[in-house]
């Protein structure tokens, strides 16, 4: 991980001509979308992928999310308020030299690349995965996902788009609202209330859908 996250770190030195690693050095300015899309592809792309589809299941997907929501996770890193285990190896350092304009232009980049197509799992796992996102478990006080993410886990100007998301990654954040190393109440509550068999139904259905 160490070795990872420091040819990331030069990376992102390289692209941008610093004269050392974050932490020694302030990031230049985005002067235009140019050099955030060389940031994009340059750097964020070695873990995210160019367009943002990442292929490793250990970094989310970025393409299609929402821009205000990239953009208040990349504040979040520089500002070393999410606290995930992932977050501090990896984001905490990438991120603390991005200026707003940086994290802005990064943002709509990522925002708007396409989507791609979700990833199949067995029928039985994607029916017990739709049926607690769409209607929640009862039993256990447990609200539909559908309610706050949508119908089609799309999210809106509020939630993050779900949907096509890696269920590993989906599974590692889930965890980290239950223990409160990412301290949302709202997921903290629900993260707590589904056993682990339901949460990887339920990360399997959403890294099916497109």
């Amino acid at each position: 991980m160490r070795s990872t996250r420091f040819q990331l770190l030069a990376a992102l030195a390289a692209v941008f001509g610093l004269a050392s690693l974050p932490g020694h050095a302030q990031m230049q300015p985005a002067a235009d979308v140019q050099n955030a899309r060389d940031l994009a592809i340059g750097v964020c792309g070695i873990c995210h992928g160019p367009d943002g589809n990442s292929i490793n299941p250990m970094f989310p997907r970025l393409a299609g999310q929402h821009a205000w929501y990239l953009k208040q996770q990349l504040e979040a890193f520089r500002d070393e308020t999410r606290g995930d285990p992932y977050a501090v190896a990896y984001m905490w350092g990438m991120a603390s030299g991005l200026s707003d304009a940086t994290i802005d232009a990064l943002a709509e980049y990522f925002a708007h690349q396409k989507t791609g197509p979700g990833t199949p799992h067995s029928a039985s796992v994607l029916a017990k995965g739709k049926e607690i996102y769409e209607h929640g478990i009862p039993s256990q006080g447990l609200p539909a996902c559908a309610v706050c993410h949508g119908p089609q886990a799309l999210g809106d100007s509020m939630r993050p788009r779900l949907a096509g998301q890696h269920a590993e990654y989906i599974l590692k954040q889930l965890a980290s609202f239950k223990n409160n190393m990412r301290n949302v109440a709202v997921m903290h509550g629900v993260a707590g209330t589904l056993h682990d068999g339901q949460m990887k139904a339920v990360a399997d259905y959403l890294e099916s859908l497109p």
